[in-house]
């Protein structure tokens, strides 16, 4: 037993030996952990110091890229701002050029529209001039001119709405085409020159002294007596003259019936000429047969004046001017029922 508790009594001095170890070992982890502990506070000084001028760093370059972005942000805000004005400059423009173009497209339409009035009025006008000289003149080339005057007219405008005014005024061309032509104003203006030679024709009681040789070298050698018998008998042959006409005498007219008888030569003319222009054939003929039969009972024949006067006539009478003249108002009633319905469709 005593051996027992011997053994298991503890020894002092082995005892203390593990507690001094322990003892140091807690003291060099203790200076190590101090060591540590201010190597880390060393350290963290150091990070803080450099985490601190790091920060002030970047705080400094943040101000200047907010300074730069403040600068950037009133520039690009002074950009829109002017930017926005110009657009709404260019919207004004844009709203003024719409406004002008409706204004422009509007006044094309007017004048297109004024256009065509004036060239329907114009080939208005030119197709009753024809359809005047038709009924009135009977002047077939005149009409027909008149015609392809407006139907040219018509092509220059180059509308398409024109095309079957152009048909109608076609078949009236066509038609003009086939009737025979009568120049009217030209006969017109033949019998205007024999009337108005009327009174520079000679009367055939009248007759001009005939032209005696000159004498007056030989008279210059006769005496003065001689010379006074010589014009005192040609004086008195001018008093008495006899002729011989082949025909039966012309009667004797005085000044005065000379003058009524070519008045009235004038009137039957005259009254051809309105026979004429009315075409009425039968009257016409008559009244230049009747001319004619003056001219060769009063004039003489054998007078240059009066033999042109004559053929003339004849040629006058000769020519027919008893036609079948066609109807061409259908052009002229096209026109105007166009105009009457543009003038419906624009109300």
């Amino acid at each position: 037993m005593e051996e027992q508790s011997a053994l298991t009594r503890p020894d002092p001095v082995g005892t203390r030996l593990p507690m001094a170890r322990l003892a140091n070992l807690l003291a060099i982890a203790l200076v190590l952990l101090a060591a540590f502990v201010a190597w880390q506070w060393y350290d963290a000084g150091l990070h803080s110091t450099a985490l601190r001028e790091e920060l002030a760093r970047r705080l400094r370059d943040s101000d200047n890229d907010s300074r730069d972005a403040r600068n950037t942000a009133r520039q690009a805000q002074e950009a829109v701002r002017e930017a926005q004005s110009r657009l709404a400059q260019i919207e004004a423009k844009l709203v003024e050029s719409q406004n002008q173009q409706v204004a422009l497209e509007a006044l094309y339409q007017e004048l297109s529209r004024s256009r065509d009035e004036w060239v329907l009025t114009e080939v208005e006008q030119i197709l009753a001039i024809a359809v005047q000289q038709l009924q009135l003149a009977g002047s077939v080339n005149a009409a027909l001119a008149a015609l392809q005057t407006a139907d040219s007219r018509l092509a220059r405008s180059n509308r398409p709405q024109f095309v079957p005014l152009r048909k109608v005024l076609a078949r009236d061309i066509e038609r003009l085409k086939g009737t025979p032509g009568v120049d009217i104003a030209g006969l017109a203006v033949r019998l205007d020159q024999v009337i108005a030679s009327v009174d520079r024709l000679p009367l055939a009681t009248v007759e001009l002294p005939r032209s005696e040789p000159s004498r007056s070298k030989a008279r210059s050698e006769e005496g003065f007596w001689k010379r006074l018998g010589s014009d005192i008998w040609s004086e008195l042959r001018q008093l008495v003259r006899v002729s011989k006409l082949e025909n039966p005498a012309p009667p004797l007219l005085s000044p005065s019936q000379s003058f009524f008888m070519r008045e009235n030569l004038k009137l039957r003319l005259l009254n051809a000429r309105l026979a004429l222009l009315s075409r009425d054939q039968n009257v016409f003929r008559a009244d230049l047969n009747q001319a004619s039969a003056w001219i060769r009972r009063y004039f003489d024949v054998r007078a240059r004046h009066v033999a042109a006067a004559l053929a003339n006539l004849k040629q006058i009478a000769a020519s027919g001017i008893d036609i079948d003249l066609p109807n061409i108002s259908d052009s002229l009633e096209a026109v105007r029922n166009y105009k009457v319905s543009r003038e419906k469709v624009a109300r």
